[in-house]
């Protein structure tokens, strides 16, 4: 009798652990879909150079405020206003770079960026900034016609021309969104790129996604839920 009843005792005390064991498994699980769900990170890093090593920064210290910033600049959009830093000042904005005779990329690029605008079509935080990389063809009717055709929702998502050097300079030195590491260019050399930046509401980079890729798209947003949180 005594042997039945230490068998019995065994096989609860295993029943408990087995219970307690996948408890733990499906708690882990469910930490880490939310973790997914939000971010990678508590923060995401910051960016200054064209070799996208990351930051590990902490939002409004010191070193934060004096690390790299996207610079002031004025370029027009499609409606014809002008724009500059001060239209995304305490905004979150994705930035690219295209142009409307583009047989390419630009259209796949267009069309994912869109797909952010929807996510964020509400949101009056976040802002789209496209610039023309060939500007002397794309000028603002021309612009205007492009957005109309792809569902661009004005003030919204800007489309923007302007001074060749000047968005050639912003493309290379200041979003560094070349992939050609260590080549020298300019003014002659096409900038083409399917990049998309990530720039957060002090003109920090926070983050660089292959705009070509569903998967990076899905990330972006992802990063972008999670910097309005910081």
């Amino acid at each position: 009798m005594r042997w039945l009843l230490a068998i019995r005792k065994v096989g609860f005390v295993l029943m408990c652990l087995f219970a307690f064991l996948t408890g733990c498994k499906e708690q882990v699980k469910k930490e880490n879909i939310k973790v997914e769900e939000t971010s990678r990170v508590a923060y995401l890093p910051y960016y200054s150079d064209e070799s996208f090593t990351p930051y590990w920064l902490s939002p409004n210290s010191e070193e934060e405020k004096s690390f790299h910033k996207i610079r002031d600049f004025s370029l027009v959009n499609q409606l014809g206003d002008t724009v500059s830093q001060k239209t995304f000042d305490d905004k979150i904005y994705v930035a690219d770079f295209f142009f409307t005779t583009c047989p390419g990329i630009c259209l796949k690029m267009t069309g994912n960026m869109v797909k952010v605008q929807e996510a964020f079509k509400d949101d009056p935080e976040v802002l789209l900034l496209s610039h023309s990389a060939t500007p002397s063809i794309d000028s603002v009717p021309i612009l205007k016609n492009y957005a109309e055709k792809n569902g661009v929702m004005d003030n919204k998502w800007h489309l923007v021309t302007g001074d060749k050097t000047e968005i050639y300079d912003l493309g290379r030195n200041q979003y560094f969104v070349e992939n050609d590491l260590g080549v020298p260019k300019d003014i002659n050399d096409f900038l083409h790129t399917e990049n998309f930046l990530l720039v957060d509401k002090n003109k920090h980079i926070r983050g660089i996604y292959n705009g070509l890729n569903r998967a990076s798209i899905a990330q972006l947003i992802t990063d972008i839920k999670a910097l309005k949180l910081e």
